[in-house]
């Protein structure tokens, strides 16, 4: 193990483990007025008129007309309204809204307003829908050719659903507009994509806009693109009042109105020769990009990159589409496009097995990537893929395969027993030239002479925030590690767009990979301005990408990221075939992500993603019913807790990468992609049925097993 691996006790632990942390519902301000929020009732309809009534002195009306700028969201594409124009695209809407002193006199006129509508015909699913924000397609090899000699052709389709983020700490802001400055603070992940979003709003210059991280109570995707909503509809608020305005979701409004996971279905068609060998698959990808495009396209792009799985199928074509429906625009989470579409893969390999009469485990190895071959987008895999040392370990302490051979056999009694095994790649970082072209990373690290033992402190300047998943003691590892300095030295800056750098977004696991790296590439640069005893150094890096890294974003073809992490889970269940209820039993997995750069937090963050995936797998139904979620609390949408699953047993290889900050990875979102297909594959071995929808609820097993 490097040493760097060795675990540090986190900078931030203690104030959150004793509640003395300040999140933004914490944070006050003198004079602050707040806002209450009117939305649509109606799944889609055309805004006839709105009738409002006279407010007391000292409130406003704040509406899509309260922008000088655009009333839309810069989210990627700007699609999204702050507020609602001349129609309501979805169940939940913001239309209008009353800001003042008092927040019960704000819902009090908000519940007067009177809104005439003309409902329209709504879309409420990806088979009903045949409109698209986005059309992708993948051709690798020669995928027609193949399926003309093919000797059988087998087709399946498969399909996710929603998935609540369930952070801990709903959304929230507070807008100050003070001396010509916005100021913005809010529980968030992308500092900068909020004040991208209010420049445009407001036609502000980007001196004007001020957007600061508060701490953040989790986050996992969904505080990268609602916040720009937010904070645009608090921010014309305090600009129209003078006075700060604070917003705080409760968790009812936060789960009606905020994005979840994206639904998902994909159909296989799997071209076999005479020998039973894979040749060709055509794959159709649709995810339920709901009323607006917002994030959707990114999604895409990452779940058809990976639409083949961990799996190297020589000849593909792959169409990927969002779809446009009517309810809350689905956006980023953890994994984003990476879990629906390797629960495809996987469940459809283990359909073909059971066609092709072998072991799913047998068809899999026979497919796995290894070093050299050729990606979904033709791209070259030029780092070691370890597939063989993992999957020895993971065989060594789960027993998969002995297990499974005895689960084959028929069972006795209502305990239906099952194993699955899967395999997943995450790319990291963002697509293609992403990082070069659109992100364009700087990270800026500080040295002054100190009275410290090392005669200096050092403080590390990224836009990437701390979320709860650690990287504000990792960062602070990497400059320590690199400068010698003590770690006690070394201080993180909160981001704050008016004093840290644009280093990008904290999202798509770039941040050690990514930012990490270029604070390695600073720090070592500072160590030598600090033996020259220089006074006051600052040093700042941007992103390079490496020469070898290739693409062509117009075909998707070439390298769609700079490397890949790898992941081998295996789930054991038991299934109750009176109740129908599933219980998880045994989970393990085996990571590559290069260099841990801290073990214990790594493990953290994995054992955490996949209690996120058995979830997500399992117990995490979220129906969408007459235009809303019928889940709007944690009363009724249910999340695993400690006491619904094993212990999460987690091993690493090491396999360091060349580019990345002593050897590491992306790993942040691995933990997300892989499970739900073992999960499936052990329930689908226990009741002796395929699995082809997830979250498998006892609704499901009823009908397979009757």
């Amino acid at each position: 193990m490097h040493k760097i691996s060795v675990p540090v006790i986190r900078n931030d632990s203690k104030e959150k483990s004793s509640g003395s942390v300040n999140y933004i519902s914490d944070i006050d301000r003198p004079e602050m007025y707040y806002m209450s929020i009117l939305s649509a009732k109606v799944q889609h309809a055309e805004i006839i008129e709105i009738i409002k009534l006279s407010l007391p002195e000292n409130y406003v009306y704040i509406d899509a007309c309260s922008f000088n700028g655009m009333n839309r969201a810069t989210i990627v594409t700007q699609d999204w309204p702050f507020f609602a124009e001349k129609e309501i695209l979805y169940y939940g809407q913001a239309i209008i809204a009353v800001a003042g002193p008092e927040l019960e006199v704000c819902e009090k006129y908000c519940s007067l307003i009177d809104i005439e509508y003309k409902e329209l015909p709504a879309i409420s699913t990806i088979e009903e829908s045949d409109i698209f924000f986005n059309d992708y397609n993948i051709t690798k090899g020669t995928p027609e050719e193949a399926f003309k000699k093919a000797d059988k052709v087998y087709e399946e389709s498969f399909g996710t659903g929603f998935q609540e983020q369930a952070y801990m700490e709903p959304q929230g802001v507070i807008a100050e507009y003070k001396n010509g400055i916005l100021k913005v603070e809010g529980s968030l992940q992308c500092p900068y994509y909020v004040q991208n979003s209010l420049m445009n709003a407001f036609s502000l210059e980007k001196d004007k806009v001020r957007v600061i991280q508060s701490c953040t109570g989790g986050a996992f995707g969904g505080k990268e693109d609602y916040p720009s909503i937010i904070s645009a509809q608090a921010a014309a608020a305090a600009m129209a009042t003078g006075h700060p305005v604070k917003i705080i979701l409760d968790r009812h409004e936060d789960m009606a109105s905020t994005p979840k996971r994206h639904p998902s279905l994909i159909n296989f068609k799997t071209a076999i020769d005479q020998s039973g060998n894979i040749t060709a698959m055509d794959i159709d990808c649709r995810l339920d990009a709901g009323a607006y495009q917002s994030l959707s396209g990114v999604v895409l792009e990452r779940a058809i990159f990976v639409a083949s799985g961990a799996y190297n199928i020589e000849n593909l074509k792959i169409r990927g589409r969002t779809m446009k429906t009517n309810h809350v625009p689905s956006g980023a989470f953890r994994g984003f496009g990476g879990p629906q579409a390797i629960f495809g893969a996987e469940m459809n390999m283990y359909f073909l097995s059971k066609m092709l009469k072998v072991s799913p485990l047998a068809l899999k190895q026979k497919y796995l990537y290894k070093k050299g071959d050729k990606s979904v987008t033709s791209g070259t895999f030029r780092d070691d893929i370890k597939f063989d040392e993992m999957l020895q370990k993971i065989e060594e302490v789960s027993g998969y395969s002995i297990k499974w051979s005895d689960y084959e056999k028929p069972q006795t009694g209502n305990k239906l027993k099952g194993i699955g095994i899967s395999f997943a790649a995450h790319g990291g970082g963002f697509t293609g030239n992403g990082e070069r072209d659109l992100i364009k990373a700087v990270v800026k690290v500080s040295a002054e002479k100190s009275k410290t033992k090392s005669g200096y402190k050092a403080t590390v300047f990224v836009s990437n925030v701390e979320m709860g998943q650690g990287a504000s003691t990792t960062l602070r590892k990497i400059v320590s590690e690199s400068t010698g300095l003590p770690l006690e030295d070394v201080f993180f800056s909160q981001p704050d767009t008016a004093i840290v750098p644009n280093s990008g977004p904290t999202v798509a696991s770039r941040t050690i990979l990514i930012v990490g790296k270029l604070l390695q590439d600073a720090s070592e640069e500072l160590k030598q301005k600090i033996e020259s005893k220089e006074d006051n150094i600052t040093v700042e890096k941007r992103y390079k990408q490496p020469d070898e890294i290739k693409w062509d974003q117009n075909s998707f073809n070439g390298d769609a990221y700079p490397c890949y992490s790898w992941s081998i889970n295996v789930v054991e269940v038991e299934v109750d075939s009176i109740t129908y209820d599933i219980s998880i039993t045994g989970s393990w997995a085996v990571y590559d992500v290069g260099t841990p750069i801290d073990i214990k937090i790594l493990t953290g963050q994995m054992q955490g993603g996949t209690a996120q995936a058995l979830g997500y797998s399992t117990i995490e139904k979220m129906e969408f019913s007459n235009g809303k979620f019928d889940q709007r609390s944690f009363t009724d949408y249910t999340i695993p807790t400690s006491l619904d699953l094993p212990d999460t047993e987690c091993f690493f290889i090491d396999n360091p990468y060349k580019y990345g900050p002593y050897g590491a990875k992306a790993a942040g979102e691995l933990p997300n992609e892989g499970p739900a297909g073992a999960v499936a594959a052990a329930v689908s071995q226990a009741v002796k049925k395929i699995i082809k929808n997830i979250p498998i609820t006892p609704e499901i097993l009823e009908e397979k097993l009757r």
